[in-house]
């Protein structure tokens, strides 16, 4: 019988996790055991130096059998059911010489025996998808075998899927490591203006990547999530940030952004006592997924003889409001959906006033970004908000560009 094996690995990489814990293929192995009335369901996968590895394990009965426990292939049923040496269905193995020949068939014992080849979408055979009784059973037919097939057939699909979604995911953190050398990540500084003059105040560093153009920044961090690196990445774009500092002329705040979770575990206070600067600004961004808010509101209190206090997207969520009322920031950011509306919604100037009449309570400032026109600004600015973030006044930029904006240089 010819059949195509997955091309061995020497040794053979540990089993993904997804894949190992997969609620559906276990539900899988389950109901197509249950359906047959056996004790034990199992599948297996091909591994190098002739071996087959147990992945799953569905039983009744108290077993040494367990992921990963590994055979030489020539001593399973499924090997022989492969080569086609024995039938996929074997309502009683004494029937079979070459059952009878396996030393799991006395040990076990075997009785009742079904088995199907896993075969990929690329046409290989990944493993094989069996169920085991110890007695024999005459009442299986063909149409148990189909019903077994089926099961076998949705979880080599699902499996297929799982190889798949696992190789995307080491595509991906190796490309979310490669951002972790050179100058891979970069960071451009949008300018934050006084609305009341127009004048520039500071700028605030943002991550670019070399695909700006074709993916979002934020595309790379959920990427970077995705594969564990996360915070690494985030804390590479933090230190990137600190990085210009020094590119910005004496009088002007730089302000960087801060995942809550690097500011908790400390490292964003790490990063700026390591390379301090002048006038710093941390704005805190991911707070809505922070457990414990009063560690977060301590670490903020520990930063702050190193920076001031920024919170990202303020006004469109009782929380953000809640925490803004908690750690009494030196500045909080609007959220930019709000400064989209303000110059006609009065829904949207309700939520700005409330923002603004919050801060005040502690000589806070407000920052509104998303501000692209001058009726937008002009909105802001009657209604309290100190400062302006958008394109009305600039776009991000490189920072040698940046400082030439703040300095007043026209290039």
């Amino acid at each position: 019988m010819t059949f195509i094996l997955p091309a061995l690995e020497a040794p053979a990489q540990p089993l993904d996790d997804e894949l190992a814990s997969d609620s559906q293929i276990a539900g899988f192995l389950h109901s197509a055991r249950e359906h047959l009335g056996l004790e034990i369901g199992l599948i297996g996968r091909w591994v190098e130096d002739d071996l087959r590895e147990i992945t799953h394990v569905d039983s009744m009965l108290d077993l040494p059998l367990a992921p990963g426990l590994r055979q030489h292939r020539e001593e399973t049923y499924c090997w022989h059911v492969l080569t086609g040496d024995l039938p996929e269905m074997i309502a009683d193995a004494a029937a079979f010489p070459a059952a009878q020949a396996l030393h799991i068939t006395e040990a076990l014992p075997v009785g009742a025996h079904f088995s199907v080849p896993l075969r990929l979408s690329d046409g290989t055979v990944w493993g094989s998808f069996c169920a085991i009784g110890r007695t024999p059973d005459p009442t299986l037919t063909g149409r148990d075998l189909a019903i077994f097939e089926s099961f076998a057939a949705m979880a080599a699909e699902r499996i297929d899927t799982l190889i798949g979604d696992a190789a995307r995911r080491e595509q991906t953190r190796q490309r979310i490591e490669e951002m972790f050398e050179g100058d891979a990540v970069t960071i451009f500084q949008q300018p934050i203006h006084l609305l009341a003059d127009g004048q520039p105040a500071g700028v605030e560093c943002l991550a670019r990547f070399p695909d700006v153009n074709k993916r979002s920044p934020g595309a790379w961090f959920g990427d970077a999530e995705s594969t564990g690196l996360g915070e690494e990445l985030e804390m590479t774009a933090v230190r990137g940030a600190i990085e210009t500092f020094a590119s910005v002329p004496e009088g002007f705040f730089a302000a960087l952004k801060a995942p809550a979770r690097c500011v908790v575990s400390g490292a964003v206070r790490a990063a700026l006592e390591a390379e301090p600067a002048a006038d710093v600004v941390v704005t805190l961004t991911q707070y809505a997924a922070a457990d414990d808010k009063l560690a977060l509101v301590q670490a903020l209190e520990a930063i702050r003889p190193t920076a001031r206090v920024a919170i990202d997207m303020v006004g469109t969520s009782y929380a953000s409001m809640q925490l803004a009322a908690l750690v009494k920031p030196d500045f909080v950011k609007l959220d930019m959906a709000l400064a989209r509306n303000v110059a006609t919604d009065p829904a949207a100037r309700a939520l700005v006033s409330a923002v603004v009449a919050l801060v005040s309570e502690w000589d806070g400032a407000v920052i509104a970004e998303g501000i692209e026109e001058s009726a937008q600004a002009e909105a802001m600015q009657s209604l309290g908000v100190t400062y302006g973030q958008g394109y009305l006044f600039a776009r991000p930029m490189p920072m040698v560009a940046a400082a030439q904006h703040l300095a007043g240089i026209v290039a």
